[in-house]
C-alpha cells in the first residue's frame, strides 16, 4: 500500500460526516446504492441537492455552504466541470478532503483542494475502496 493509499484508508477510518454533492434521490442510480451502503456503514450522511429536500431520510441542502455541521469528507457526484466550485465551498467550510468518485477527475481543482491542505482523490468509488481496504462491509438492514 503506497502513502496516499494509507492516508485514504485512514480518512476512511476517522471521517465521520461525509456530505454527498450531488446525490440523487433515486434509489435505481448509482450515487444512492454508493450513499446507502455508506450510510450503513455508520457514516453521517449529509445529502447536497437543490432539487431536494430529504434524501434516504436525511435533510437536504442546496449547496455545501449552507450545511451546519461539520463535514469531513466532500464526496462528488458531479461532472468533472462542475468541480472547481465544489472544491472552493469545500474549502471554504472547512472540510478535509474531496473525494471524486469513480470517472470524475479535474487535475486543477485536485491542486486547489490540496494546496488548501485538503486530501484529494479522484475517480475512485468510496464504496469500492471501503471494502478494498478491508474497513467494511457491515451487515446492511434493509
Amino acid at each position: 500500500m503506497n502513502d496516499h493509499e494509507r492516508a485514504a484508508k485512514e480518512l476512511l477510518e476517522t471521517a465521520t460526516t461525509i456530505a454527498s454533492v450531488g446525490l440523487s434521490s433515486n434509489p435505481d442510480k448509482e450515487s444512492y446504492g454508493i450513499v446507502f451502503y455508506l450510510k450503513a456503514q455508520g457514516y453521517k450522511i449529509i445529502p447536497v441537492n437543490p432539487t431536494a429536500d430529504e434524501i434516504m431520510g436525511e435533510k437536504a441542502y442546496p449547496s455545501l455552504s449552507d450545511i451546519p455541521d461539520k463535514v469531513d469528507i466532500v464526496q462528488v457526484f458531479r461532472k468533472p466541470e462542475d468541480v472547481p466550485p465544489i472544491v472552493d465551498e469545500a474549502i471554504k467550510i472547512g472540510a478535509k478532503a474531496v473525494w471524486m468518485q469513480e470517472g470524475i477527475v479535474h487535475e486543477e481543482a485536485g491542486r486547489t483542494a490540496s494546496d488548501a491542505g485538503l486530501f484529494v482523490v479522484m475517480d475512485i468509488c468510496m464504496r469500492a475502496a471501503h471494502q478494498w481496504f478491508g474497513i467494511g462491509p457491515k451487515p446492511i438492514k434493509l
